[in-house]
């Protein structure tokens, strides 16, 4: 960051400034989340019998809570309103949380790049000497001395 001396530095510095910002409230913001659940609420309907039809009476909807977890899914039935609220706010939190995660990801990779950036223009712009650049043996020093002997 404070290699930049150009105009167009000083757009950089701000962006990279910005983008520090936006992470430190990323993880504040995922810091605040204080319950999620994994998983989806789904309804259920199941089919009872009933004496003397043949069509089964349909009840519900009950509503269910599943995840997976390795290879099964887990699943638990969700009795009443209160908690039925609460998964879908549980829920709604988590991939809030997955949100903040992956945007976290690509403000720090932009981040990244930019301070790469940064490191790397001051040997653009002028003190380049330290990377090292492929050179014909012509204009080497190595093939004038061999030259003139």
């Amino acid at each position: 960051c404070r290699y930049i001396s150009t105009i167009q530095g000083v757009k950089v510095m701000k962006s990279i400034r910005d983008l520090e910002a936006r992470r430190d409230a990323i993880l504040t913001e995922m810091g605040s989340i204080r319950a999620m659940r994994r998983g989806t609420i789904n309804r259920q309907f199941l089919k009872v019998p009933q004496k003397g039809k043949e069509e089964p009476a349909r009840r519900g909807p009950y509503y269910v809570l599943s995840r997976r977890e390795g290879e099964k899914t887990v699943s638990r039935r969700l009795r009443s309103a209160e908690e039925l609220q609460q998964a879908r706010e549980d829920v709604a939190q988590y991939k809030r949380f997955v949100a903040l995660c992956k945007e976290f990801e690509r403000v720090t990779e932009k981040l990244c790049e930019l301070e790469r950036r940064t490191r790397e223009s001051p040997k653009k712009n002028g003190g380049g000497h330290d990377r090292a650049r492929p050179r014909s043996d012509a204009h080497s020093g190595e093939s004038r001395a061999r030259a003139g002997r």
